[in-house]
């Protein structure tokens, strides 16, 4: 983003270099003569310092040394025009003095570092004046000594008062500029505050909608898992309700997850109508998946009161996968790891691509898993993990990211991290099952 800015104010830079090339010629040619009549005072002056103002990258020596060329080529072909014996070399001579003007003012804007007081414009209009009659003086110098002039007490006096009058003139327009940007800006930031009011307020009432959502869906996940204890026990043969009842129950989950759809399908279009008229797409890059994951989790590590670093590491050339796949996989193991990280700690995700497989390694420092329950974490209703009122989760997060990836052809496997607190979850997925087509 900042080669972005830089290279569009480089840009702009030499957008207004090109327009100095044009005008201050021009605008030097409406001028008066206070000392001789080869020195001039012309409106030349304040738009090159109003341009130089306007430069935000370029070193203002460039512009300095081009705008004094341009100068005196415009004024040599003015010369060639109106006189009819026309002398190449005298009128050269005549109007070089004035490049050393151009060129000294802006050299010494440069030393100056006048972008540093952009928001200060009485030093600038100060600093300006300055520099004036500096440039001023080096242009009399060179005409006293390629051209012998003479240089008079009244004649200073009078470059003094009117580089005082150059400034108040850049002043003027350098104050009305940031005026209108100033209102330009109020307006874009009342017309955003505007839209960011709507917003919340549109949002407010999806995350009414969302929350009754997630509670309708921890009732089904806990309804579901009861489905499964009956099921399990009927294979046992320690039957204690009939067939009806388990239709019964089934019935009403779909029941509930076809209300929750609903609401989903109403969140969704309200969000998508907040956001943008398309859809998400269904692939997408490794970086943004990875990004939507920690940006998301960061956020739940917050509502949960903690302190998480989140660390991602990505390796080799990856394809378009499709998103709702690996969310559902590795967001459910890093959900986990911040569930059970006590206070602060740290989640490191790392990602390779080897051959047709994508891997993901995603570890964190938090109190690991106990010997007696390596066998029992990928089990249905194993759980240990409870919320402030002691009550259990419901233990479905890695059974199902276990049967997923099988599903997929891959594999999930876990080990505590070595002489360290913490675990480790290993996942290989085939990428032909995660790509388009």
């Amino acid at each position: 983003m900042t080669i972005l800015n830089l290279s569009t104010l480089l840009k702009k830079d030499s957008y207004i270099l090109v327009l100095m090339m044009f005008t201050v010629p021009l605008a030097s040619e409406l001028k008066f003569y206070p000392l001789n009549e080869t020195f001039r005072i012309s409106f030349g002056a304040p738009t090159f310092f109003f341009s130089l103002l306007l430069l935000r990258k370029m070193p203002t020596v460039l512009p300095g040394f081009l705008t004094g060329m341009a100068v005196v080529g415009f004024r040599i072909l003015l010369d060639s025009i109106m006189q009819g014996n026309f002398d190449w070399a005298f009128s050269f001579q005549t109007h070089f003095p004035s490049f050393f003007y151009y060129f000294t003012y802006a050299c010494l804007f440069y030393v100056a570092k006048m972008n540093r007081f952009q928001d200060r414009t009485f030093i600038i209009a100060l600093i300006g004046l300055v520099i004036e009659i500096l440039s001023d003086f080096a242009e009399l110098i060179m005409q006293y000594l390629i051209l012998k002039t003479t240089i008079t007490l009244a004649g200073l006096i009078e470059i003094i008062i009117i580089a005082f009058s150059h400034s108040f003139i850049v002043l003027s327009f350098f104050n009305m500029m940031k005026l209108y940007e100033a209102q330009s800006k109020e307006r874009q930031v009342r017309k955003r505050n505007e839209h960011m009011m709507m917003l919340i307020s549109n949002l407010y009432e999806e995350s009414i909608h969302l929350k009754k959502t997630l509670r309708d869906t921890e009732n089904i996940t806990k309804k579901s898992y009861d489905l499964y204890k009956n099921l399990n026990c009927s294979e046992n043969e320690q039957i204690d309700f009939s067939v009806e009842d388990l239709r019964r129950q089934a019935l009403k989950i779909a029941g509930e997850v076809h209300e929750v759809k609903k609401d989903n399908q109403r969140i969704f279009a309200g969000l998508s109508k907040l956001i943008s008229d398309e859809g998400p797409a269904d692939y997408m890059g490794i970086h943004e998946l990875v990004n939507i994951i920690v940006r998301a989790n960061e956020k739940y590590a917050r509502l949960l009161e903690k302190e998480i670093q989140f660390v991602y590491t990505i390796e080799g050339t990856h394809l378009h996968y499709h998103v709702y796949t690996i969310l559902s996989i590795i967001n459910n193991i890093v959900v986990n790891a911040v569930e059970v990280i006590e206070d602060r700690g740290t989640i490191t995700i790392f990602i390779s691509k080897e051959q047709d497989a994508i891997e993901f390694l995603i570890s964190d420092n938090g109190p690991g898993v106990a010997p007696k329950h390596k066998d029992l974490i990928f089990k249905p209703g194993f759980t240990s993990k409870y919320n402030h009122d002691g009550n259990p989760s419901t233990g479905i997060g890695l059974s199902y990211v276990k049967e997923m990836v099988e599903q997929l052809e891959g594999e999930v496997t876990f080990q505590n991290r070595p002489g360290e607190k913490g675990a480790i979850f290993m996942i290989r997925l085939p990428v032909k099952h995660l790509i388009e087509g």
